[in-house]
């Protein structure tokens, strides 16, 4: 199955500002979260996506890769860029933006759920 194409994820043209794509996972973050659509799987599913649009749209070396070599970049574990997975202090900055305007117990979940996906993908990038 193919992969969406991380701007149509985000709702945002090709050329969308760092504010822009900002603005854009945060709005879908918060429409789509797990505690605010409990049971909804459609919906956690499009949180995941908005997610991984947003960690790959947020940094510019990675949106590069993006835009030159579409999701091909990141696939095989390290892509084309080389280097381990995770997040950069900047990524885990930018999060916290987010979890700043949310109640406490959904900025809480959000942080489990960056913290693991981080997590799962250290782990098998070390596996292989």
């Amino acid at each position: 199955m193919s992969k969406k194409d991380y701007y149509e994820t985000l709702n945002l043209s090709k050329n969308a500002s760092e504010s822009e794509i900002k603005k854009a996972y945060r709005k879908l973050a918060i429409k789509y979260h797990p505690d605010k659509n409990p049971g909804n799987s459609a919906a956690e599913q499009s949180f995941k996506e908005a997610a991984e649009a947003y960690e790959i749209l947020s940094n510019p070396q990675k949106r590069q890769q993006y835009d030159q070599f579409g999701h091909a970049a990141f696939e095989g574990g390290q892509g084309f860029g080389g280097g381990g997975g995770g997040m950069s202090m900047d990524d885990i900055f930018d999060h916290l933006v987010i979890f700043l305007d949310l109640p406490l117990e959904v900025a809480v979940d959000l942080v489990e759920v960056v913290v693991e996906e981080e997590f799962e993908k250290v782990q098998i990038l070390e596996s292989n």
